[in-house]
């Protein structure tokens, strides 16, 4: 009673060479991580619905918090909130908006001009009347206040 089973080979003299990867192909950084982002969008995209707008999870916050996203560091492809610089974010009832921040070192480049452009930024997010940005260095940076999609990025996960 047993059935038997038969499986046909197909010979071949050749192939199609499979074709390969460019570097015109590849993807920048920036395309990279917005490709990673893509699996967490519904969850990131919640809110709480009872949320004032300069809260956690309010409308003006999460508008700051997107502004501060799309500052990269010019060193390291990651932007400067997932990189775990932005210690603090405060916004008040009237729209004025404190950032605490810090840099990778002292020494950074961009040591001069990155508090500058995060105050533009900021300042440019509509229901924003002033920003205010307060370069700290205690306690000091560290690879442990990168966020997990900032070392899946740089390959620490």
């Amino acid at each position: 009673m047993s059935e038997e089973r038969r499986f046909v080979v197909e010979e071949v003299d050749s192939a199609p060479v499979p074709p390969r990867a460019h570097v015109d192909d590849a993807e920048t950084p920036g395309e990279k991580l917005e490709r990673k982002r893509d699996y967490l969008e519904g969850f990131l995209a919640a809110s709480s619905a009872d949320a004032a707008a300069g809260e956690p999870g309010g409308d003006l916050y999460e508008a700051v918090i997107e502004a501060l996203k799309e500052i990269f560091d010019p060193e390291i492809p990651v932007n400067i909130y997932d990189l775990g610089l932005i210690y603090g974010v405060e916004v008040s009832d009237e729209g004025a908006v404190e950032v605490t921040m810090t840099l990778t070192t002292p020494h950074c480049p961009v040591a001069e001009s990155m508090p500058g452009e995060v105050e533009m930024r900021v300042s440019a997010v509509p229901g924003v009347r002033d920003a205010e940005v307060n370069l700290v260095w205690d306690p000091p940076w560290d690879p442990s206040n990168m966020s997990d999609e900032a070392k899946l990025e740089l390959g620490m996960l």
